[in-house]
């Protein structure tokens, strides 16, 4: 295929204080063997050194725009507005991409433009040569609520920016990220984006690389306001499934993300959490049985998880 028939790719990437991480994530994207790529970064108002880096890297195929703080989902929604791809790759400025990623899941979906492409993840903390990448249920090509129902199993699953591919025709579809949620904003914008495809696509060999363990990050607050948005995630979630089918798995898996959130939330916030034990029990009769090491299953079986959570706030180990 000659470089004038290869579609363009936008790689469309939000930066907060992302000094330490965003030269590696761009030249994760500089690397990747489809040549045709742009490369948008909305700078979010960092405080750190995030725009010298960034001016390093300024050229025709990559833009840097400027605006003040206002959070992740508008810088998102800024990149989007600015992109001219036929194909939009989001990328959160701490994650990575194997030099393949892009070009692997094209070539999946040119012909299949009402489909979404997923890679394969795996987690690392500080090199991304220890990453491990663990196969999964859903590393296959599925229907798109098959999808959701085998990755919300035990109320987790991941759908973090850097794994998916879109056909620019499916993103104007779906609308834009919802502004006003602050976390797993992402589960809520590719839950829609997984329902609006005919199937996803797995793409095998095509890699993504997500950092884990850093120190303050969105995904590790636990404000009041970070629980709200949660839990309006799950409920959207909820209904955007629901809609799509009504059935006992579908209904098990949403009484699992209520449950594996009530679990997160208690005692930071007991009202939501209660809230959110309430939202399961109407759903399914399933029971998810709350994660920890052998000491907190064995407070647990004395005095029941919700002690266990405040003993385990207590001593300072969650």
């Amino acid at each position: 295929m000659s470089y004038a028939a290869k579609p363009l790719v936008s790689v469309l990437i939000p930066c907060y204080n992302a000094e330490r991480w965003i030269a590696e994530t761009l030249q994760s994207v500089l690397a990747q063997t489809w040549e045709n790529i742009e490369t948008i970064v909305v700078n979010d108002g960092s405080t750190d050194g995030s725009r010298e880096v960034l001016k390093q890297f300024e050229s025709d195929k990559l833009r840097v725009i400027d605006q003040p703080n206002r959070g992740q989902t508008a810088a998102l929604n800024r990149c989007l507005k600015e992109a001219r791809g036929g194909f939009i790759q989001y990328l959160d400025a701490d994650d990575l991409l194997a030099p393949v990623k892009i070009e692997l899941q094209v070539l999946r979906l040119q012909d299949r433009p009402d489909c979404i492409a997923m890679a394969e993840w795996g987690r690392f903390r500080d090199d991304p040569a220890t990453t491990k990448f663990v196969p999964d249920v859903t590393w296959q090509d599925m229907e798109p609520v098959d999808w959701l129902v085998a990755n919300w199993r035990e109320g987790g699953g991941i759908m973090y920016p850097a794994m998916w591919l879109l056909p620019r025709k499916l993103v104007e579809g779906i609308g834009p990220w919802k502004e006003e949620l602050t976390l797993i904003n992402d589960t809520e914008y590719f839950t829609r984006a997984v329902l609006a495809a005919r199937q996803v696509l797995f793409c095998q060999g095509a890699r993504t690389y997500y950092r884990s363990g850093i120190a303050g990050s969105l995904s590790g607050l636990k404000s009041r306001k970070g629980w709200e948005s949660q839990f309006k995630v799950i409920d959207l979630c909820q209904g955007y499934l629901l809609a799509r089918e009504v059935s006992d798995r579908t209904r098990r898996v949403c009484t699992m993300l209520w449950q594996r959130f009530a679990h997160a939330s208690y005692p930071y916030n007991k009202s939501i959490a209660i809230q959110a034990l309430e939202r399961a029990g109407k759903l399914h009769p399933a029971t998810l049985v709350p994660e920890g090491g052998p000491a907190f299953k064995l407070v647990t079986r004395l005095v029941g998880w919700k002690a266990a959570r405040i003993l385990q706030r207590f001593s300072g180990r969650y």
